[in-house]
């Protein structure tokens, strides 16, 4: 039972962990590492032994300019940019899929099924936000019409009045 806790505190942190790089949502090898509970410099190893299994779609390193904006974008205390010297590798939600072949153990299963719950409820999040976004919209709409509708009456009543 106590296994559960820590995965659903890893659930609330993952969303402060997910980022957008180049229009997708990614998470970071040190997040990743972290979370597994190995470290960064392992992650990346298997990975690189593993290569074949993550295409750009699934992982890609971050360029120059990327890791400057998301530092700029998240102001990262000096603690955070230690051990930044090379730009980290970012995760979409298949790449992160696919490490739980690669890091195979329990804690990396168990750590990607709370990352995939994470992503689809950020995908039902955004697909509620959309339907609300449309809902406002269509009652704009209708209170614009509204609004010219009364508008209407009170100039026919205003030049009916001149008369």
């Amino acid at each position: 039972m106590k296994k559960e806790t820590n995965i659903q505190l890893h659930s609330e942190v993952l969303v402060t962990k997910i980022y957008y790089v180049r229009n997708t949502k990614v998470l970071l090898d040190r997040d990743l590492a972290n979370l597994y509970d190995v470290s960064t410099k392992r992650l990346k190893e298997q990975v690189r032994r593993n290569k074949e299994r993550f295409p750009e779609d699934f992982m890609f390193q971050l360029t120059k300019e990327e890791l400057e904006n998301w530092r700029s974008q998240n102001a990262t205390s000096n603690r955070d940019n230690m051990g930044l010297r090379h730009a980290p590798f970012a995760f979409t939600e298949h790449g992160v899929a696919m490490l739980s072949s690669v890091l195979k153990s329990k804690k990396a299963i168990e750590v990607n099924i709370a990352i995939m719950r994470t992503f689809v409820s950020l995908r039902k999040f955004n697909t509620d936000f959309n339907d609300l976004r449309e809902a406002i919209q269509q009652i704009e709409k209708e209170m614009n019409t509204q609004f010219e509708d009364i508008h209407q009456a009170i100039n026919y009543l205003l030049q009916k009045d001149e008369q």
